[in-house]
């Protein structure tokens, strides 16, 4: 994203003087505009936003809006060629700019009139900075590529963010001796009027599955498995997260433990777990350090199933009748999608494989992109999974180049609905944008269509780890949007459900590396916070868990603060990335999620409060 556009809103800083745009006058008022300092104890630096417009010979414009007042940067005309503020007039030529990037000068910009090619600079370039001018009025000459003053810096504004309340735990003790947990509202004023909370404050419910030492010295002994976004989720050994273990049961804790297999705390159903950790699928004979194992309903009958990627092939462990999972004896399922090279050699740094209902049939296959393509087993109606065919189904989205030299770190691979008839497609984000394999009627998947040019590396998505990505409906109804979180903010692709996409636009200017978010340190998820179908932006960010809440329209409110947990900062509870993992499930049963994390002690919980407090 070379020059930042749509719901990003910036300040535009003169490269020679350090001194940022704004009015001479009081903010969003009419007419001249100046360069001036804003000091700290002042009021803030003007903000504008870029709005792009087709400009003839097919050259990008932009209209420069102020984001407070709506007025728009326009060029009068004048003998002084300075330049104002003034309310905007739809197609006006002479309130339309081009933005020409410095040659050998990244981020530096000319601000270029479209009528005559006149750039934006200071009335008196040659003492800009001297101590005695408050401010220098702004105006158009001729471009000269050695004037410093001519040059720009478009830096993003802070984002606004608000805070909610937080409502912390209090033991209270029992006549039998027993200790349950309430709710009480703080004695601190509400840091915004009227707020109302959202999440609880977290508490420590299970002093079990944390990384330390009293609390079982949990840790992954291999890299995340999961890109972000992605169906089909794999976990590795040390791994832990939340699952229904049992039918129409409450979310379990689940854990993968050496030597032992995976061992669970189960659910009560009220936000808190069993005491007692007890094993609920022993490790195979063959087990490998390099199995990836996940639980999922295969058959659509509601009862889970162990599904294990192991060196053999896929291997499959049906639930007992009292809610364990003994170790699949024999032959594997599928000798296929294993990491020995007898079942393929798929490896989890370069091989994505999915659990995913392909055809609508209600039952899972399993989809796995190899070096030469894409390689897909269906499941049948007995359970059995079909044998691979000796050609990939598509030679496409694969590791090698003569499948496309997708890479598992850079190029995120999905599968969507991306038309509405009820099939999944594949869908990839490569260097220069998006591509997408539709599936018909026969199961085929049809040759990789070009579809967009952005979410690539070429548009700066850097990595998977880096800028997210993740395909899902962010409208009530409507159809799968690629939703990434880039460099400047929350960036969205909305789907026109006939597998292509509209350009992408920014929609939110906040939870980018330009507003401090890092993978390293920020895990950014989408889910239903308030429980009205629509995704809602959580990022676990330096303070604790920032929400950005969905309007309903695919659009998203500033972000706020709900919970002083969970968050990078020591006084946040210091929770690193690789060493706590964080989930967003419901855990009470009331179809909101809540927070559910893994830190040193042991399992933290934040309840969802949000329909016991606030009406939308």
């Amino acid at each position: 994203m070379a020059v930042p556009t749509h719901e990003l809103k910036l300040e535009i800083v003169n490269a020679a003087t350090g001194k940022t745009l704004g009015a001479k006058a009081a903010p969003g008022a009419d007419g001249a505009l100046v360069v001036r300092d804003f000091p700290e104890d002042g009021p803030s630096p003007e903000q504008w936003q870029l709005t792009p417009v087709q400009a003839a010979q097919d050259e990008q414009a932009y209209v420069i809006r102020n984001a407070a007042s709506g007025k728009v940067l326009d060029n009068p005309a004048a003998a002084d060629r300075s330049v104002r503020q003034w309310d905007a007039a739809a197609g006006r030529k002479d309130q339309q700019w081009h933005l020409v990037p410095v040659e050998g000068e990244a981020g530096l910009y000319f601000i270029e009139a479209a009528t005559d090619g006149a750039v934006l600079d200071l009335a008196d370039p040659d003492d800009p900075g001297k101590d005695d001018q408050d401010d220098t009025q702004v105006v158009l000459r001729e471009r000269d590529d050695s004037a410093g003053s001519q040059r720009w810096r478009f830096v993003p504004a802070e984002p606004e963010r608000v805070s909610d309340p937080v409502l912390p735990w209090a033991p209270l003790d029992h006549w039998n001796g027993r200790r349950s947990w309430r709710l009480v509202r703080p004695t601190a004023l509400r840091p915004v009027p009227d707020a109302t909370p959202s999440f609880s404050d977290m508490l420590l419910v299970l002093k079990r599955f944390g990384s330390d030492q009293d609390a079982g010295g949990w840790k992954s002994y291999q890299a995340n498995r999961s890109p972000s976004g992605q169906p089909g989720w794999w976990a590795g050994l040390g791994d832990r997260f939340l699952a229904e273990t049992v039918e129409a049961g409450h979310k379990d804790i689940v854990g993968l433990k050496p030597a032992m297999g995976a061992v669970t705390s189960s659910g009560r159903g009220d936000g808190t777990f069993d005491d007692d950790e007890r094993v609920l699928h022993p490790p195979a004979p063959s087990a490998s350090p390099s199995d990836l194992w996940t639980l999922a309903d295969l058959t659509g009958d509601g009862k889970p199933d162990v599904v294990v990627l192991a060196t053999d092939g896929v291997r499959v462990s049906p639930q007992d009748q009292d809610g364990t999972f003994p170790p699949a004896d024999g032959e594997p399922v599928l000798k296929a999608f294993g990491h020995g090279q007898q079942a393929g050699g798929w490896l989890a740094d370069k091989h994505p494989r999915f659990l995913a209902d392909t055809t609508g049939r209600g039952r899972l296959d399993i989809v796995g992109c190899h070096d030469d393509g894409v390689w897909v087993s269906l499941q049948d109606e007995d359970g059995t999974f079909a044998t691979l065919g000796d050609e990939p189904d598509l030679k496409a989205f694969g590791h090698d180049e003569e499948a496309g030299g997708w890479l598992a770190d850079k190029h995120p691979r999905f599968l969507a609905d991306t038309t509405g008839d009820g099939r999944l497609d594949i869908v990839g984000c490569h260097d220069d944008g998006v591509w997408v394999s539709l599936q018909d009627e026969d199961g085929t998947f049809a040759d990789p269509l070009y579809v967009l040019d952005d979410f690539g590396t070429d548009q700066g998505w850097s990595s998977v780890e880096e800028h997210p990505r993740f395909l899902l409906s962010t409208t009530d109804g409507g159809a799968v949007d690629i939703v990434g979180f880039g460099s400047q903010g929350v960036v969205i692709s909305r789907g026109r459900g006939d597998g292509t996409f509209e350009p992408a636009k920014l929609v939110l200017n906040d939870f980018g590396h330009a507003q401090g978010w890092a993978s390293k340190k920020h895990p950014r998820l989408l889910a239903d916070v308030t429980g009205d179908g629509n995704p809602d932006i959580v990022g676990f960010g330096d303070e604790g868990v920032w929400v950005s809440h969905n309007r309903g329209d695919g659009q998203f409110e500033q972000a706020q603060l709900v919970c002083r947990g969970f968050g990078y900062n020591e006084d946040a509870g210091g929770w690193r990335v690789d060493r706590h993992p964080r989930f967003l499930a419901d855990i009470t049963g009331d179809g909101r999620v809540d927070i559910v994390g893994f830190g040193g002690p042991g399992v933290y919980v934040a309840r969802n409060l949000f329909r016991r407090f606030r009406t939308r």
